[in-house]
């Protein structure tokens, strides 16, 4: 059974779609005319990938599959774990490798970990930021197209929680779906007579009434939409034991705390992945 927080994600279609963005992105840059020109075949180097700043590690088997599509013929040496927080200056990676082969992957592989890194970053703040309450952070899909898994893989490196991976693990009845289809129990009804057994339901709802509308159809999830905070505790008023809740809408690093307390059961926060800042990494050439 695969034993690390990357093997287990990474199975079937999240692997698959993995390989698949690495391939494109190896494609986009094409043969690296440089490195070729100045190394020979069997010259080999040794590259340390380190942190310049302190973040929480995501990616790092990632740099072993760039290569492995470059040519193979390399090893890496893993010294930090995913989800690992690290400091300026700690080497995270070891990797020896055909210098050309080396130097073509460098920029692909930097660019999945520092960008993965800047996400379990970013939801690790977000996480310590919920310390002490019962909420529990999680992703939505709002990510950039084909980096999907990779992203929401980065998010449980952080300390977060997945959403939905894809439309088909959940069905979410949004305010468009509501508005065409004339009220939230229509959407409901439709959804249950189309599907058996239907999937979970959860349903987006602006309202306090809207609220009292999901739960008499006895919804799985309650998703309280941009409401301030004295509106999601009438809501959550509204709500019995046995349906889920959840805050969604314009949450801040500097409100996602008082959220917490609140007192729901998910805060969903689609910055820690459409906009968090890449992690700062370098890979560095250094004697064999």
């Amino acid at each position: 059974m695969p034993d690390t927080l990357f093997e287990r994600f990474f199975q079937n279609e999240a692997r698959l779609f993995l390989l698949t963005t690495i391939r494109v992105a190896l494609s986009e840059d094409g043969p690296d005319l440089t490195s070729d020109g100045i190394f020979a075949p069997e010259d080999m180097a040794q590259a340390h990938i380190v942190a310049k700043q302190p973040c929480v590690v995501a990616g790092l088997p990632i740099a072993s599959l760039v290569l492995d599509f470059c040519g193979g013929g390399h090893q890496v040496l893993l010294n930090v774990d995913e989800g690992e927080r690290v400091s300026p200056g700690a080497i995270l990676a070891v990797i020896q490798a055909p210098t050309a082969r080396l130097l073509k992957a460098e920029r692909i592989i930097l660019n999945f970990i520092c960008h993965l890194s800047g996400i379990a970053t970013l939801t690790a703040r977000y996480v310590d930021a919920l310390t002490g309450s019962r909420t529990r952070l999680l992703d939505t899909r709002k990510t950039l197209p084909g980096l999907r898994y990779p992203e929401k893989y980065a998010v449980l490196a952080g300390g977060g929680l997945n959403h939905r991976r894809n439309l088909t693990e959940m069905l979410l009845v949004k305010n468009n779906h509501i508005d065409r289809a004339g009220s939230i129990t229509d959407a409901v009804r439709r959804l249950r007579a189309a599907y058996s057994p239907c999937p979970p339901l959860e349903v987006e709802c602006r309202t306090l009434d809207e609220v009292r509308e999901a739960v008499a159809c006895s919804v799985d999830r309650v998703m309280f939409d941009n409401m301030d905070p004295d509106g999601i505790r009438a809501a959550l008023k509204l709500v019995p034991t046995g349906i889920e809740t959840e805050v969604s809408g314009n949450v801040t690093l500097e409100t996602v705390a008082e959220i917490g307390q609140l007192g729901a059961d998910f805060v969903s926060v689609g910055r820690i992945t459409h906009s968090a800042p890449v992690a700062d990494m370098s890979l560095r050439i250094t004697p064999l």
